[in-house]
């Protein structure tokens, strides 16, 4: 009998590890953890979040969740996007949101920015989810990109203070001002 370490991981594996304010994610079977995110992290996301609430709840084409919430894209690829908008009702369980949801969202941390833009960004256009919008705290600035022919391509980059409406749903209007606001507020810590 063989014993060692896995050399992939899977969701029970993910599953069992402890809670320990670290965030822990497979992709293609491969453990990554990172750190809890920073109260203006958080902050931004909330806002962010309570837009996504307002368009898509409000409308009954979709639910906003929040991190932490698993996205269980295969048995080896178990994420936790900071924002996710799930459109199929079907694809939430007890456990997690299964299978690619309409819309993930990234909020770029320091340690966080190239697995952001390049390993989930290629995860999760393999899993063949819609669109994928990363926000750049420091450059004020959000993404949105849209699946085109196995690829994400560039719908729009807004930066600073300015409202936009994403092409594919004009209804929703996002006021990039409310994100930044009192980011200059916090402190940078000791």
């Amino acid at each position: 009998m063989t014993t060692g370490l896995k050399h992939k991981l899977e969701y029970d594996d993910l599953a069992a590890a402890p809670n320990d304010g670290q965030r822990y994610e497979l992709m293609e079977g491969e453990l990554y953890v990172t750190t809890a995110p920073s109260p203006l992290h958080q902050r931004t996301s909330k806002r962010l979040q309570r837009m996504l609430e307002a368009y898509f709840e409000v409308r009954g084409v979709g639910e906003a969740f929040n991190a932490p919430v698993d996205v269980i894209l295969s048995r080896w690829d178990v994420v936790e996007p900071d924002l996710v908008v799930v459109a199929d009702p079907g694809q939430i369980s007890r456990r997690a949101i299964e299978g690619p949801p309409l819309l993930m969202i990234e909020i770029l941390s320091p340690s966080t920015i190239d697995m952001d833009r390049e390993i989930k960004a290629k995860r999760y256009a393999a899993f063949g989810i819609p669109h994928y919008w990363i926000v750049d705290i420091d450059a004020r600035a959000i993404e949105c990109y849209r699946l085109e022919e196995q690829t994400y391509q560039l719908l729009q980059r807004v930066e600073r203070s300015s409202a936009f409406s994403h092409p594919d749903w004009p209804d929703l209007a996002v006021d990039t001002a409310a994100f930044w606001s009192g980011a200059d507020d916090i402190s940078t810590g000791s």
